[in-house]
């Protein structure tokens, strides 16, 4: 159901979600950029809605919320485990429509992926999604490309328009707290074409996999992992035993973010690894995101967010890759 109210009233009754729910949002953080004196647009805690940056695409996405960089998944001593409590509070999250289909990833591989995982499964019953209308194209997003550009999975949607702010809402505590305002008619802002376009390969065969351009691609990456680490659905991870100084036993064990590009993260026991060049992780992800996930769960793995070809130091193009794959089909 749609609503209008001033951004006064608005900004009223997310305080009143705050009592409830951890709020998360996209915010400008000024100053700290990678580089010096630059900006970085990141997901925080925020308690207005003048906290939330509206206008641009966040650097990174919401993932870090759902999935903790530094995770604890136990504390241990000689006799025991302890599983740290999980968060108290319900959590909002603000996000792009590209992003809300990227929960939809998560979802499959931590849930739906004959296993659940414990971890995300508690935080993930307690989030409740937000949708911000895309009234232009991003320069490197390809979601139309992907299905990705529209969605209808959100518990409310929120437009600010100057002093006014235009709701649509589907989640009935989100509702109660709008009796008072004025029903509209709202439908979210999407974007109906991007500047970039992507073509997705049909028939990839074995062939694929000894494409040169792998070794192309694989020269000039430099093995950073940034491109995993902003993307919404990469969910590589390692983990890591902590032994505390005044006790080697006793620690914790946590789950930390990984990128199936960085040396050493396919190692195993006795020295063996596999994908031991960059040409063949390229190819892992690139081959991962278009034909393996789509293979297990029926649609591609990749929402078209673009986030990989904005942050990559030496401007390798996922989009160009995936296109150079589907022209040499035809």
């Amino acid at each position: 159901m749609g609503y209008q109210l001033s951004k006064e009233k608005a900004n009223g009754i997310f305080h009143q979600w705050a009592e409830k729910y951890d709020i998360f949002a996209p915010v400008l953080m000024e100053g700290e950029g990678c580089f010096s004196d630059t900006d970085i647009i990141r997901y925080g805690k925020v308690g207005s809605l003048d906290d939330i940056e509206w206008n641009k695409k966040s650097d990174y996405s919401f993932k870090e919320v759902l999935l903790a960089i530094n995770e604890t998944l136990f504390y241990f001593t000689e006799d025991q485990t302890t599983i740290p409590k999980g968060p108290e509070k319900e959590i909002l999250i603000f996000l792009r429509a590209c992003d809300l289909h990227a929960v939809k990833r998560l979802d499959d591989i931590y849930l739906n992926n004959k296993f659940e995982d414990y971890y995300y499964a508690r935080i993930r019953e307690k989030a409740r999604f937000i949708l911000m209308g895309c009234e232009n194209t991003c320069a490197s997003g390809f979601c139309v490309s992907m299905g990705t550009n529209k969605a209808d999975n959100y518990d409310a949607y929120i437009k600010v328009d100057g002093d006014e702010v235009l709701m649509d809402v589907k989640w009935e505590d989100f509702v109660i707290s709008l009796e008072n305002a004025k029903a509209v008619e709202v439908t979210p802002d999407y974007v109906t074409e991007n500047k970039e376009k992507v073509t997705l390969p049909k028939n990839l065969s074995n062939e694929s996999f000894a494409n040169p351009i792998w070794k192309e691609y694989g020269d000039r990456c430099i093995k950073c992992g940034r491109c995993n680490f902003v993307c919404p659905t990469c969910t590589c991870f390692t983990m890591q035993d902590i032994f505390y100084k005044d006790n080697a036993k006793v620690g914790e064990r946590r789950r930390v973010w990984a990128s199936c590009q960085v040396d050493g993260y396919t190692d195993m026991a006795g020295g063996h690894g596999f994908r031991q060049n960059t040409a063949d992780r390229m190819r892992f992800k690139v081959m991962h995101k278009i034909y393996d996930f789509e293979k297990r769960f029926g649609y591609p793995m990749c929402v078209g967010c673009g986030r990989c070809d904005d942050v990559c130091p030496e401007y390798i193009s996922y989009s160009n890759c995936v296109n150079r794959l589907a022209k040499e089909e035809m």
